[in-house]
């Protein structure tokens, strides 16, 4: 039978994430629109966004975070061709962003000392062949194959390299050893529900004396600048952005940092996080026509929760838009490069009981487009 109830908010989308509960563009601290962003309230604000992400993330004192453009993307770019070079690279890559770090460091930067160590969809690669020498370049959550990375063990706490770590739909969702990560990178259109098109940027005394000592043999564009004379530029870890930002989105970080506060931090956004992921647990467990990508329990995501289902591809296809169509489920289909299925968001932006109500309706639309199980 057709469920009657439908989530008050269907959005599931694994980026551009749903807002927060209770959002309201008309509550956003609107003062510095139409100013400079270099004026002393532009200033002001973007600082702001640094500092209280370091104190809510409980970052140590000594590690700088910076906004910078280009969202995530950007942010690891940066990372990348600013830092790699010096000591042999291994990248761990498992679903399609990690993948884009390969072509990075194997085509592009054609670094000589590089190793790829690619795992299929659904599983992680053979993490115990990470050398302590060498820098590292992963993402702690797969956002488009469901799979993380279960603990940072496997990362050497004396280790020589750097660890360049994608965390973007991870950061205010998991519990992340940041000793054991020199450059961390997110976005606000995560896990915190923000708007696009800026990255932030973290980074550990390691990943600065790097910086202050190395320069890359190759030219550098303005936005991926983070040194001058051999310097860090700390400004940029104080809020005086590169290039120009939007301070409406600014404000509207703010507005997430603050919702995160009120919730009482970090904590509470990875329970309502894994509170989240329990209930879709407890459905896939019930049912057999539908899987987690991720094999092992153990690295299975929490946010971005890929699934299969025993349809072909066109009936997937059809299931996805079924629900769209009835206005219960956005934009839950598999990620382009990974294989047919569901991908749906469960960070802690999303409500517990919109997900209690969606479940029903991915019984009805398996049956609707031909599932028999």
């Amino acid at each position: 039978m057709k469920p009657s109830r439908k989530p008050a908010c269907p959005h599931f989308s694994s980026g551009p994430c749903r807002k927060r509960p209770g959002y309201d563009v008309a509550r956003l601290d609107l003062r510095a629109l139409g100013r400079s962003h270099r004026s002393a309230l532009g200033r002001e604000l973007l600082g702001r966004a640094c500092a209280e992400t370091a104190e809510l993330l409980g970052l140590p004192p000594d590690y700088r975070v910076g906004i910078v453009p280009a969202s995530d993307t950007g942010a690891v770019e940066m990372a990348l061709w600013s830092l790699l070079g010096p000591r042999k690279v291994q990248v761990f890559a498992w679903e399609s962003f990690g993948r884009g770090w390969v072509t990075d460091v194997v085509k592009q930067l054609r670094l000589p000392q590089a190793e790829a160590h690619v795992a299929d969809y659904g599983k992680l690669p053979d993490l115990s062949l990470a050398d302590p020498a060498a820098d590292l370049v992963f993402t702690w959550n797969g956002t488009t194959s469901g799979v993380r990375v279960p603990d940072g063990d496997w990362i050497a706490d004396d280790r020589e390299g750097l660890t360049i770590c994608d965390a973007t739909s991870a950061v205010f969702a998991m519990a992340l050893p940041w000793h054991k990560l020199d450059v961390a990178t997110f976005s606000w259109q995560k896990v915190l529900g923000g708007e696009g098109a800026h990255g932030m940027l973290i980074l550990s005394p390691r990943a600065v004396a790097r910086l202050e000592s190395y320069t890359p043999p190759w030219p550098l564009p303005k936005i991926f600048r983070l040194t001058k004379n051999g310097k860090l530029i700390e400004g940029i870890f104080r809020g005086e952005t590169i290039n120009t930002p939007s301070m409406l989105c600014v404000a509207d970080y703010l507005d997430a940092l603050a919702w995160v506060r009120e919730l009482g931090g970090v904590a509470a956004t990875i329970a309502r996080t894994e509170a989240n992921f329990a209930l879709l647990e407890q459905f896939v467990a019930e049912r057999p026509w539908v899987d987690f990508l991720a094999a092992d329990p153990a690295t299975r995501s929490t946010t971005s929760v890929c699934l299969t289902v025993d349809l072909d591809p066109a009936q997937v296809k059809r299931m996805v838009a079924l629900l769209e169509a009835e206005g219960v489920a956005y934009d839950i289909g598999a990620y382009r490069d990974a294989p047919p299925g569901l991908r749906i968001w469960c960070g802690a932006t999303v409500e517990r009981s919109d997900l209690e109500l969606l479940l029903p309706w991915l019984d009805w639309a398996y049956r609707e487009v031909g599932g028999t199980a």
